[in-house]
This record gives C-alpha cells, structure tokens and sequence, in this order.
C-alpha cells in the first residue's frame, strides 16, 4: 500500500505543537514494512516537505524494516520501547518531529473516525491512549442512545408489536 491517497491520516493543519499529537493514522496493519511507504508518502505530498526518520514502539508493530525506499531517499526507521504505543514519530525538516496518534487496525470505523477528528483538535497534555479511549466511548455512546430509542419505542408500544385496534378482529 504505497498510495499517498489511501493514507487514512488526519493532520493538524496548523502544526501549531499544542497537543500531545499533531494528527492520527489508521494502518490497516501493524505489518510496518507495509504501512510506512504510504504513509511516507502521504506526509510528503501533504506538507510539501520529505520525513527523513520514522520511530515506532517496538512491541507494537511486526516486521520493522531498517529503511523505507521513498522517492530519491531512503527513510530510516527506528524502533523503541520507550516511545508511546499509540504514537508514530516522524522527522520532518522544518518541522522538527511530528508525533501522530495510531489508530489501532481493529478499530471500528466509527471509533476511528472520531479519534482521527479528535487527535487534531486535542490540546494540553491529553495522552494519546485517552484519545483513544474517549473515541471508543462516544463511539459507544451513539450506539447505546440508537439502542435506547430502538427499546424505548418498544416500551411505549407496550413492549410487544403493535395489537390491533379494539373490535378488529383476526379470523
């Protein structure tokens, strides 16, 4: 997957260093030899600028390379314990480093679209995996409120299917 357009990745656009993380990405894998190209990619055409380093937690991802192949370079990859599990650190001239959130691959799409919403707006010191976190809760959230509404129109037709009207019938 080396196409920048299939990157599921959110940016702050202003790159302003208020939060914990400057966006998200949501991998389809933790297989890093397949999910960085693209990624690398993306980041490239979006900020006009090209990543020289990438970090990654180590027990987080499968099949780290030691180098990414991008256009005219070659990306180095590094891999810690020491850096957050839910981050991927990218070095960006100009820019310094870019810290941003990854979205677990299982994650449903409704979590993840709320946590990549959510990773651009965050400011302070909110911890990545509370990002998370609170994503899958509003996630969940709107789910139990349809649940709600779905059981509370059952309670109110009195918790069976609609009888028929007084003095109608079945034969």
């Amino acid at each position: 997957m080396t196409d920048p357009e299939k990157a599921r990745l959110s940016l702050d656009p202003t790159l302003t260093r208020q939060g914990a993380v400057d966006g998200a990405w949501w991998p389809a894998t933790y297989d890093a030899g397949a999910e960085l190209p693209a990624l690398i990619a993306a980041i490239d055409q979006r900020l006009n600028r090209r990543v020289l380093r990438v970090g990654l937690h180590l027990d987080t991802w499968d099949n780290i390379p030691h180098r990414i192949a991008a256009p005219g370079r070659h990306v180095k990859v590094g891999w810690f314990r020491t850096i957050d599990p839910h981050v991927v650190n990218l070095i960006i001239p100009g820019i310094e480093h870019l810290n941003l959130l990854v979205i677990p691959p299982g994650t449903t799409p409704a979590a993840a679209d709320k946590a990549l919403g959510m990773a651009t707006r965050c400011r302070g010191r909110t911890r990545p995996g509370d990002i998370l976190t609170a994503a899958d809760r509003n996630s969940s959230a709107e789910a139990t409120t349809e649940q709600d509404l779905s059981l509370a129109g059952w309670d109110n037709e009195g918790g069976q299917p609609q009888q028929p009207a007084r003095g109608d019938f079945a034969s």
